[in-house]
């Protein structure tokens, strides 16, 4: 009887004892790591083109950021002029910017007259935007422009142009525009032919 109760006083203190202790701790098995994500390519509009950001450079307050247009489509496109630009802020509100054709009153250099450009599919043409980040007046607010929209030309449709930092205005309130550029070469320009070298034969000398 003796060993009958002692038995039962040690199941009873092992059940107590396996109540109070804790359960192990169990790492939490870290989550797989996850692919680096990438803006996708923009879709071709129906107009046959792609107009993308293609870099900014910055230096002394004055910034430049490029854009590229392809025909991405399977028909000739017809390019003259300057690209037609809109801002909005961060809630995709329009800005008011005065676009100036040329920068003249930016910097120079980007004043060439617009040309006629025919691009066949897979050609590309290039532009700038151009605008100095300067604060002249502290009572006005600075302008940033967080999306921008962009046509080819005015009157055609525009598109929204992915950015890779502000296009921050200060509050000069100018955006100056480049004309379209060709980005290949001109394919009416034909490669010089090679220059034949000087004949080496000798001229054969009649016996008498």
């Amino acid at each position: 009887m003796r060993s009958a109760a002692v038995g039962t006083v040690l199941l009873t203190a092992l059940t107590l004892l396996a109540a109070c202790t804790e359960p192990p701790h169990v790492e939490p098995m870290p989550a797989p790591p996850t692919a680096p994500t990438t803006s996708p390519t923009p879709a071709c509009t129906p107009e046959g083109i792609r107009i993308t950001e293609t870099g900014v450079s910055a230096a002394m307050g004055l910034r430049a950021m490029g854009l590229g247009l392809v025909n991405c489509g399977n028909q000739p496109y017809e390019l003259r002029g300057y690209p037609a630009v809109r801002l909005r802020d961060a809630d995709g509100d329009p800005i008011t910017v005065r676009i100036v054709p040329g920068a003249k009153e930016i910097t120079s250099g980007f004043d060439a007259a617009p040309t006629r450009l025919v691009l066949r599919p897979g050609e590309r043409a290039g532009a700038a935007l151009l605008w100095r980040n300067t604060v002249t007046d502290a009572t006005v607010v600075a302008t940033e422009g967080r999306q921008l929209d962009v046509a080819p030309v005015t009157g055609r449709p525009a598109q929204p142009v992915e950015l890779d930092g502000p296009i921050d205005l200060g509050n000069t309130g100018r955006l100056g525009v480049s004309a379209w550029k060709r980005s290949d070469p001109d394919p009416t320009t034909e490669p010089t032919a090679p220059t034949a070298p000087p004949s080496t034969a000798t001229t054969p000398i009649n016996p008498l």
